[in-house]
């Protein structure tokens, strides 16, 4: 079956703190939608609901950990009731998971238009040593009915070129990079989410948090690298239309009508070590895992 278009709202904030987050969050979706109704999907940056950076650098590990929720408890199912209300997909950024004797992470979600927690992803890479979170281990991408398949990415993850790289292996159309870059380095991240995009032909859609706390400038890429949006360091939101179809035409023709990178490799090329992670390269499995495909 064909696959449709995905309307998407990167929406460029900064973070909320306190009791009243989860209504600041209802208040911004209400107000985006109502100036982009077209919208399918909204997604803000990481730790989006749970900002510390009002207190001192040294007191921000204990308060996150303070805050971090077990993602069965009701402060989880209050923003599935945001998104359930205005029907649309919504990425809410990251929150503090408790997951008991094993830790807490960084976790991000993803809920359907009918509230559902259809995803979750740990953070694959926390930004050490200034981040208390410990890793996860575990790559997650999550079918987007009728849209394709969007793979989940939190901020640090895009500067390790196998994260995106095993995400686009699992299927993903998009990657939905959640940020929350308060340092020098937005302008890297900036090259690092075109090169991801191009080297795995993907969408990739990288929203950062706004000034005054982070440096801003969310940016959209297609799958061979062209900037689609970018925003400056303020609150702002980038409308991107997510076409999976296009990612297809791009494989199958190359980048630049070129380079099809999915295609390297045939069945009987042999396999390439990779000492790195004691382990190699199959050609065999090297094409990304289509859907309806193996």
């Amino acid at each position: 079956m064909p696959q449709r278009e995905l309307s998407v709202g990167l929406a460029q904030r900064a973070p909320l703190h306190g009791s009243n987050a989860l209504a600041e969050l209802h208040a911004d979706v209400e107000r985006t939608l109502a100036l982009h109704p077209e919208l399918d999907m909204l997604v803000y940056p990481e730790l989006h609901l749970q900002g510390v950076d009002h207190l001192p650098n040294d007191e921000q590990p204990a308060a996150l950990s303070l805050m971090a929720t077990p993602l069965d408890d009701p402060f989880v199912a209050r923003i599935g009731e945001v998104a359930a209300e205005f029907g649309i997909w919504l990425c809410p950024g990251s929150i503090g998971e408790d997951d008991g004797p094993d830790g807490q992470y960084n976790t991000q979600l993803l809920f359907s238009p009918y509230g559902r927690l259809t995803a979750s992803y740990r953070k694959m890479f926390p930004w050490r040593p200034f981040e208390p979170h410990r890793p996860g281990t575990e790559f997650v991408v999550a079918p987007i009915d009728g849209h394709g398949v969007l793979g989940l990415s939190n901020c640090y993850d895009a500067w390790f070129p196998e994260h995106s790289r095993h995400l686009a292996w699992m299927g993903a159309d998009a990657i939905i990079n959640i940020v929350k870059t308060t340092s020098q380095d937005r302008n890297q991240e900036l090259v690092l989410a075109r090169a991801n995009a191009i080297v795995n032909q993907v969408y990739m859609l990288s929203v950062n948090c706004a000034e005054p706390v982070g440096r801003g400038h969310s940016i959209a890429v297609d799958p061979e690298g062209h900037v689609l949006a970018e925003a400056g360091p303020g609150e702002d939101t980038l409308i991107v239309d997510m076409d999976p179809g296009h990612i297809q035409r791009v494989r199958a023709r190359g980048t630049a009508g070129t380079n099809r990178i999915w295609s390297q490799f045939t069945p009987e090329d042999a396999p390439i070590p990779l000492p790195l992670y004691a382990g190699h390269i199959e050609p065999k499995r090297w094409s990304p895992h289509y859907r309806g495909h193996d």
